[in-house]
């Protein structure tokens, strides 16, 4: 028996593995692909961006794992079933309860580790990675931008310019020129001196602007209008800066919150371990075929079952986000019934009449 095991184990395993590998690099090329478009690499440097998307593709394992081991039952068992293995067990007198009791051995410490990434890993991840990530996406943080050149932002429409840049704990900036480009208007803003403060509570740096000009070019008036400033101030956009304190926020920290995103934040990471094992359960009946039946008839059953249950996953979660679902039931309903539908599968005659099909 204990070679048995091995073996059913190894089937899941190696495909398991293999769909993990695949899907993290997916993940990862797609990100790179991304940050590269966005050209963000001067700003950041290639070490920092690198990081970057290791941090990234840490947070997405916690979804990636579960679709991985979903997949990789049904093709492992799939296959049993197909060259007749299955058959040729239950003639040895060894039932359908032992492949589930063995999968399930391997389903559990694939869901811990699910949660413990979920639970610990997407806290940490989030927490080294706010600083960059804003970094990388907000035009003004201008603490790694070089001076003497150019630097352009598509989708904000801008372009920013320093003449001078003094290596010390201010960071103080000389000769700062700055374009925008807007709907209705054109803004140039010209300073002779400025400085950033330091990013604080999950917040873009502030950039400071002294003595200067800011000239409006206004496309609905024959009118401009020049003011001229003694101290401008970019201010950090506090909701993004709200989002990411929740999601950097420990576990702990929100199982004590009453706000319903909080709620919503910390009952996602908590149910992420039971939610690869309920998948994986259900994935064992949706292995079953016959040697003659087709593969295209339980692939598009499997995907579609996994695409209404990880809907359904984001929906509820959304729900609570917005208050329309409180913190009892939350998300919990959406597991209840997956953990009855799997229940009700493995019931003695609902397994027979499956079996015999």
């Amino acid at each position: 028996m204990n070679r048995l095991n091995i073996y059913i184990t190894s089937e899941v395993l190696k495909p398991f593995l293999v769909v993990s590998f695949i899907l993290a690099g997916l993940f990862t090329s797609f990100n790179a692909a991304r940050y590269l478009a966005e050209t963000v690499t001067e700003t950041l440097g290639m070490a920092l961006i690198t990081k970057l998307i290791i941090l990234k593709t840490i947070i997405a394992m916690e979804v990636l794992f579960p679709i991985a081991l979903y997949a990789a039952i049904i093709v492992a068992l799939g296959r049993l079933h197909r060259d007749q293995e299955v058959i040729v067990l239950r003639s040895a007198g060894i039932s359908e309860n032992f492949i589930v009791k063995t999968v399930l051995n391997l389903c559990i410490p694939i869901g811990i580790l699910v949660g413990i990434l979920s639970i610990f890993g997407r806290p940490w991840a989030y927490e080294m990675i706010y600083q960059m990530d804003e970094s990388a996406s907000s035009q003004m943080d201008v603490s790694r931008y070089q001076a003497r050149r150019f630097y352009g932002n598509e989708e904000s429409d801008s372009i920013i310019y320093i003449e001078n840049k003094r290596d010390n704990d201010e960071g103080e900036l000389e000769g700062v020129f700055h374009y925008l480009n807007k709907d209705n208007s054109s803004d140039i803003i010209i300073a002779k001196n400025g400085y950033q403060e330091p990013a604080e509570d999950y917040s873009p740096p502030k950039l400071h602007l002294l003595d200067g000009y800011m000239y409006r070019m206004d496309r609905n008036s024959t009118r401009d209008s020049i003011i001229k400033f003694s101290r401008f101030v970019y201010m950090p956009n506090t909701e993004t800066a709200r989002d990411y304190q929740r999601k950097a926020a420990s576990t702990l920290e929100l199982s004590f919150s009453d706000d319903s995103r909080d709620i919503a934040e910390f009952q996602w990471r908590i149910s992420r371990a039971f939610s690869a094992i309920l998948l994986a359960m259900v994935a064992i009946p949706l292995a079953r075929s016959s040697p003659r039946q087709g593969k295209s008839e339980k692939i598009i059953s499997a995907a579609v079952i996994f695409a209404i249950y990880y809907n359904l996953n984001g929906l509820a979660q959304t729900w609570v986000e917005q208050g329309l679902v409180g913190k009892m039931p939350g998300v919990w309903w959406l597991h209840l019934l997956m953990l009855i539908a799997v229940l009700f599968i493995f019931t003695p005659k609902i397994q027979k009449s499956l079996q015999s099909r």
